[in-house]
């Protein structure tokens, strides 16, 4: 499934340092390749859970691990029916993870480059040298030009086609069992993936490397985002300020831009009583390691009150903004400036995120909330961008990015792909316990089927609740 490009494919590759840049030049000089991942492009850093998380995955499919230790390896979020991520180490796309949801399991997505890295142990084929270069092509392999099968290969399973030589002609997907391609004389054995090429090359760095080759990247973004503060914030000055903090990354990123660039301001924070208690944790971190005033605006039992009325948020019905979000900040600026005060709000939000932010102004006022002035000091940066600052600047981050889940917010947000709210249900069973609880019980009233929660068809209204 194709991607949509929200800005120009920034990731580019450093073969002398063995890290990504974003940049054609490295800091150290030596020019770049570019990494022909799919659009959007927002690839973020693949931390010590995501590495063993798509390691035991491909080590239950195919008996290896893909990630080396030591190497630096990005994750790359792409569109697909639920999640989907490409996998890069070396400068190469050597794989991808998605998950099922009518499986309820995640499925590895291999790329030639992985046999480079690790010998797969089980569904693997042996293919005649002859059909080498037709497999490379992209054509498919026939009944002829296998050699042997691993007995563990079903059909449909992803597959490794490989010479006897050890070279790795291609994966795709495999048209019969084994026992039945051992027996073929014709037809299709296995239905070879495209994929567009990419050169894997191996080598050791760290995080702090990554931050060297990037370091001229990072100053150029901090100043461009510091003119458009400054290009931009004239009108507004006489007003009061604060940054819009959520507990994630952007929010955060925004907060040190603002600090680095212009001068320190409260952070206003939301609480709706659905965050994850890391957040919560973040959110004193942050206040407590910088010396800011917390502005902090609570909206605990609206969200309750009206999920009594109106059942769970949905994506098509995201009802819960309005009421947890944007209701609570319109009266927070009401009662503390009067009905025609205004305020300025620094806001965490990127044109890479999604097509709609891509859209949107860098300054603009909130449609509900309309005395309100938002301003986007970070929004042509990547989510690399945003990781290298942080992790420069030394800043806290929520430690729930360190356990796969790449956006911050409510933990039941319906926003969220089913894959990652299977990981939260491992993460946090007691909160996952107490909304299957409540969405439950609201369901009993209405006459719903548990079946309508379980298959995650809660997260799209539809007709089926009403």
């Amino acid at each position: 499934m194709g991607g949509l490009y929200h800005g120009r494919i920034l990731l580019h590759w450093c073969d002398s340092c063995h890290t990504p840049v974003l940049a054609e030049r490295c800091a150290c000089g030596a020019s770049t390749r570019a990494v022909p991942v799919t659009p959007p492009g927002d690839a973020r850093p693949a931390f010590s859970d995501d590495i063993a998380f798509v390691n035991s995955i491909y080590e239950d499919q195919f008996g290896m691990s893909i990630i080396p230790e030591g190497q630096i390896a990005l994750l790359n979020k792409v569109p697909d029916h639920d999640r989907m991520e490409e996998i890069i180490v070396g400068g190469a796309i050597i794989g991808a993870i998605r998950y099922l949801p009518a499986e309820g399991r995640w499925e590895a997505l291999p790329r030639p480059d992985a046999a480079l890295i690790a010998t797969p142990k089980k569904r693997f084929i042996i293919i005649d040298e002859g059909a080498l270069s037709s497999v490379r092509e992209g054509r498919s392999l026939l009944a002829p030009g296998l050699i042997s099968c691993d007995s563990s290969v079903r059909e449909g399973d992803e597959v490794f086609m490989m010479t006897p030589s050890g070279i790795c002609a291609g994966v795709g997907r495999a048209r019969v069992d084994a026992d039945e391609a051992s027996c073929m004389e014709r037809g299709q054995v296995v239905k070879t993936r495209k994929n567009i090429p990419s050169a894997y090359t191996p080598g050791q760095a760290t995080w702090d490397d990554v931050i060297k080759a990037n370091a001229d990247v990072l100053l150029k973004a901090e100043a461009a985002s510091g003119k458009f503060i400054a290009d931009s914030i004239g009108p507004y000055e006489h007003l009061p300020m604060s940054v819009s903090y959520s507990g994630g990354k952007d929010s955060l990123a925004t907060l040190l831009v603002v600090m680095n660039t212009y001068r320190k301001l409260p952070i206003l924070y939301i609480d709706t009583g659905l965050e994850f208690p890391s957040t919560e944790e973040n959110v004193c971190d942050v206040q407590e390691q910088y010396g800011l005033e917390c502005v902090r605006i609570e909206s605990i039992e609206e969200f309750w009150q009206d999920f009594e009325e109106s059942g769970p948020p949905a994506r098509d019905n995201r009802w819960c903004c309005r009421t947890s979000k944007l209701e609570p900040l319109r009266q927070h600026i009401v009662n503390t400036y009067g009905e025609e005060g205004e305020m300025v709000s620094f806001i965490g939000q990127r044109k890479y995120e999604s097509f709609s932010r891509m859209k949107n102004p860098r300054v603009w006022r909130n449609s509900y909330v309309k005395n309100q002035i938002c301003l986007a000091p970070i929004h042509t940066w990547t989510a690399l961008h945003v990781w290298l600052y942080i992790f420069r600047e030394k800043a806290p981050f929520n430690s729930m990015y360190k356990h796969g889940v790449d956006r911050m917010g409510c933990y039941m947000c319906p926003a969220s792909d089913l894959g990652i709210l299977e990981k939260i249900k491992i993460t946090h069973p007691e909160l996952w316990q107490e909304w299957e609880q409540a969405v439950s019980q609201w369901m009993k009233t209405k006459g719903i089927s548990q079946d309508w929660f379980e298959s995650g068809e809660w997260r799209t209204r539809g007709d089926k609740a009403v």
